[in-house]
């Protein structure tokens, strides 16, 4: 288990709270919980930065809603994992069930058409998944690496809870309405069971599937492809995700990820960008009441893509090796020293608001419990730049915090210094004088 991750029973909590001055100090004062937020026509909007996983907005983001084919992102993840584990190839060639040639067959769904007669790469049934949220297909990629849908849902379950995430329905892979589905219903659901999860969630599956499989910006980003071009069953497909380029909503330097429309879940859309080496991703989840205005998810995320990059900033807090000043002094049992000064083990940056004024952060050290002795000190000799705990650090009036609940950004903490250990004379004056302070 890596003792540096979130804070557990790992750690005894030595709280170390201080008021210092990292890099990049300003004279304005601005928090998060002042700078104003933009109002968003949905159930539910939230945005993260998916490399510290800082939440940026969050409006409803804890209501179960619905999510139609946002549900995909998760299916692509287990897809993409599945190929990166070698258990599967691009150019693998899938057979189709009856089951997912019937669903490519309505064309009231989104779908390419699937013939049981033929064989298809994984490659094109996965682009034609990620570009055109096309049912059968996703259906048959499922069928092909668990050998049913059903199974692959439980996996889809597997993952997901491995993530966090607990505020979910999950009923089948492509996020459609179970009464789509020709009575090919998950065990335990009805006919009008649909997948949901908070939008919190979206933005954690979302935050996975791009950092753990970038490449899958390479497909979601592509705004028309052909499939199955010079046959009788060539299609264009045209991506949903309508911010793309050359498409009626362009937006420039978005690149993904995944729209979703039912009657249940509304126009909802989990699209990312990167502007000016930030990245965020953002949740936007039944834009309108049902499916009357499809535009509207676009118009509300290009509104909160806007707000984001205009108004937040990634800016260095500590270097590498600089010191926690202006905190409670460690205790060191047993050293030519009796306590030690921490520094941060690298680079520390916060996403904050512009103009945050970066002398109000603070930082909570917790020191591993297997270094703490019966008294809470460590003990000598201790090197320097050893690792010693954890700290989180945070920008004070920031109420926002990360997605997965943590308070701040977690970084090791190292010894500033080295201390060795004292002789058996200096620790026998130090006993010495310690009893006859007792006595008196």
């Amino acid at each position: 288990m890596n003792k540096f991750k979130k804070i557990s029973t790992l750690f005894v909590t030595t709280l170390l709270l201080g008021t210092f001055s990292p890099l990049g100090a300003t004279s304005t004062t601005v928090s998060a919980a002042t700078i104003e937020q933009p109002e968003i026509e949905g159930a539910a909007a939230f945005i993260i930065e998916p490399t510290t996983g800082k939440v940026l907005l969050n409006q409803n983001g804890d209501e179960k809603l619905g999510i139609a084919s946002m549900t995909k992102m998760v299916t692509e993840y287990l897809l993409l994992e599945t190929i990166k584990n070698g258990d599967l190839a691009w150019d693998d060639q899938v057979e189709i069930s009856e089951y997912a040639h019937n669903i490519s067959q309505n064309y009231e769904l989104s779908n390419v058409p699937l013939r049981v007669d033929e064989t298809y790469s994984v490659e094109e049934l996965y682009q034609a998944m990620a570009i055109y949220s096309a049912n059968g297909a996703t259906i048959a990629l499922a069928e092909h690496i668990a050998g049913d849908e059903k199974s692959f849902v439980d996996m889809m379950h597997e993952k997901v809870e491995s993530w966090g995430v607990t505020n979910y329905e999950l009923y089948n892979t492509t996020g459609l309405s179970n009464a789509d589905l020709q009575g090919n219903i998950y065990p335990g659901s009805t006919e009008t069971s649909e997948n949901a999860m908070t939008a919190r969630e979206m933005a954690i599956v979302a935050q996975r599937l791009i950092t753990d499989f970038p490449e899958v910006l390479e497909t979601s980003s592509i705004s028309e492809k052909t499939f199955r071009e010079g046959t009788d069953d060539q299609i264009k497909m045209q991506n949903f995700n309508w911010m793309l380029p050359g498409l009626i909503y362009e937006r420039e330097n978005v690149d993904g990820l995944k729209t979703g429309t039912t009657d249940f879940a509304g126009a909802s859309m989990t699209g990312t960008a990167k502007e000016d080496d930030m990245r965020i991703i953002t949740i936007v989840m039944n834009a309108t009441n049902g499916q009357q205005d499809l535009g509207k998810r676009f118009v509300e995320t290009d509104k909160m893509m806007d707000w984001a990059f205009e108004n937040w900033d990634m800016v260095p807090a500590f270097e590498e090796n600089q010191l926690i000043e202006n905190i409670d002094p460690v205790v060191v049992d047993e050293g030519k020293k009796d306590a030690i000064e921490l520094a941060v083990k690298s680079d520390v940056s916060l996403l904050v608001p512009k103009n945050t004024d970066m002398e109000n952060i603070s930082v909570t050290v917790q020191l591993q419990e297997d270094l703490l002795n019966e008294s809470d000190h460590l003990t000598a000799p201790i090197e320097k730049g050893a690792d010693v705990g954890t700290a989180q650090v945070i920008s004070e009036g920031d109420e926002l915090g990360y997605v997965n609940g943590d308070k701040g950004e977690e970084i090791s903490v190292v010894a500033a210094s080295t201390i060795e250990k004292a002789n058996v004379f200096v620790l026998a004056g130090r006993w010495v004088k310690a009893f006859i302070s007792d006595l008196f």
